[in-house]
């Protein structure tokens, strides 16, 4: 939710480059970004907890996580800019991002890195807090980005952890309490993620009875 407050200051840049690729299809970056989700899962899962000069898998990682958010962010701008935005492209791009998520988070947690009885707890905390935001839409209520963590605060986070990870390798192999960097994104993924959820969840069923009144 943090970074969804500055939507309005990356949209130029975002139109921007909408209008340099309007001549391909939107599901095209839809698709393209999917791709590029199973991408970071299978680098982060391929990645060791050493310093490597010749491939540096988690730094990799996380640029194909940086692609993912740009090329789903293009999408729906391409699709308002050429006037052809449908319900059916909307439902093809939430769903291909929950697809994305599950990717991303699925991959990090199966890594060297990281605890998968963490992971799976952050994968429900991410999942339903998307179910919440699309949920409350769906029975007529406005679509929900509030909340302490939204997908583009999510996005950031694996996104600049890998990276702080893998330099923080040439000094050491740090861990704090027996976890490292990314296995503590995890567990904030996971608290946070599903405090987020019932933020959404309260939040939707407070709606109904503003409705009433």
């Amino acid at each position: 939710m943090v970074l969804d407050k500055k939507r309005g200051a990356v949209d130029p840049i975002l139109s921007k480059l909408a209008t340099m690729f309007s001549s391909f299809s939107p599901d095209f970056f839809t698709w393209l970004a999917l791709l590029c989700a199973v991408l970071a899962a299978l680098l982060f899962y391929q990645s060791t907890p050493t310093f490597e000069l010749e491939i540096p898998l988690l730094l990799f990682a996380s640029l194909f996580v940086f692609l993912n958010g740009l090329f789903d962010a293009i999408d729906g701008k391409i699709a308002k800019l050429r006037h052809i935005s449908s319900k059916k492209g909307d439902f093809l791009d939430h769903a291909v991002d929950r697809f994305a998520d599950v990717f991303i988070v699925g991959g990090l947690a199966l890594s060297p890195w990281c605890h998968l009885e963490i992971g799976f707890f952050a994968m429900i905390g991410m999942l339903l807090t998307s179910y919440m935001g699309t949920q409350a839409q769906a029975v007529g209520q406005k679509r929900l980005y509030s909340g302490l963590l939204g997908r583009a605060d999510r996005l950031a986070l694996l996104i600049f952890a890998p990276i702080i990870q893998y330099l923080l390798l040439y000094f050491f192999t740090p861990t704090i309490y027996g976890f490292s960097l990314l296995d503590w994104v995890l567990i904030y993924l996971a608290v946070i993620g599903n405090f987020t959820a019932v933020q959404r969840f309260i939040l939707t069923l407070l709606s109904f009875n503003d409705k009433k009144q």
